[in-house]
C-alpha cells in the first residue's frame, strides 16, 4: 500500500496501541448502549472517543465502531450512518458535506504480505476522503486510499485504488462525471 508505515509487535508503542484499542472499544460500547435520543450524551462519548472537541455538526449515528479514535478529523456537515467502522490507526480524514452510508468500513491498518513478517507488524495508511463525497452503503475503503472531491462510491463497492475527483465509482467501474450539481 502507498504511504505505508509499520507498527512493530510486542513493542511499548504496540503495547500503548493495544491499552487504546481497549479504552475506545469500552466507549464505543458506551455510545452504542445509550438511548437514540440522548444527543447531549452521544457528543461527550464521541469526544472522548475522538480524544477532542468534534465540530458541531458532525452526525454519526450508531451503533459505530472505532478502533483508535485518535486517528479521525472531520471537516463541517459530515454525516455517518448506522452500523459503521472506522479503523483509523494510519489516520482518517473527511472533508466537508461527506455522506457516509450504513455499514461502510474504512480500514487503514492491515498486516504484511509476506507470511514471515504477517504476525510482527501491524501496517497501516491514511484514507483521505475530500470534500462533497458520497459513499454508498456496506463500501470498504482500504489502506492508502483517496477518495477525490465531489465522487460517488456506489453501493457495495472495495475501493482500493484513489477515486479522481468528480468521478463516480461502482463495485465494477469508474466513470467520470460530466459536471458537478
Amino acid at each position: 500500500m502507498r504511504n505505508e508505515q509499520r507498527l512493530r509487535a510486542r513493542t511499548p508503542e504496540s503495547r500503548a496501541f493495544a491499552e487504546r484499542v481497549q479504552l475506545v472499544m469500552n466507549l464505543t460500547a458506551r455510545l452504542n448502549a445509550l438511548p437514540f435520543d440522548d444527543l447531549e450524551a452521544r457528543r461527550i462519548v464521541l469526544t472522548e472517543i475522538f480524544g477532542g472537541p468534534i465540530p458541531g455538526s458532525l452526525a454519526i449515528l450508531p451503533p459505530f465502531y472505532c478502533d483508535y479514535g485518535l486517528g479521525a478529523s472531520f471537516g463541517e456537515r459530515v454525516f455517518i450512518n448506522q452500523g459503521c467502522y472506522f479503523l483509523d490507526l494510519g489516520g482518517i480524514t473527511i472533508g466537508d458535506r461527506v455522506l457516509i452510508g450504513p455499514r461502510v468500513t474504512l480500514s487503514t491498518a492491515g498486516h504484511p504480505v509476506e507470511l514471515d513478517e504477517r504476525y510482527d507488524f501491524i501496517t497501516h495508511a491514511p484514507i483521505v476522503i475530500e470534500d462533497d463525497v458520497w459513499i454508498g452503503a456496506a463500501v470498504t475503503v482500504t489502506p492508502g486510499v483517496t477518495i477525490g472531491r465531489g465522487s460517488v462510491v456506489g453501493a457495495g463497492a472495495v475501493v482500493a485504488k484513489d477515486v479522481p475527483p468528480l468521478s463516480v465509482v461502482t463495485a465494477t467501474s469508474v466513470v467520470e462525471r460530466k459536471r458537478l450539481r
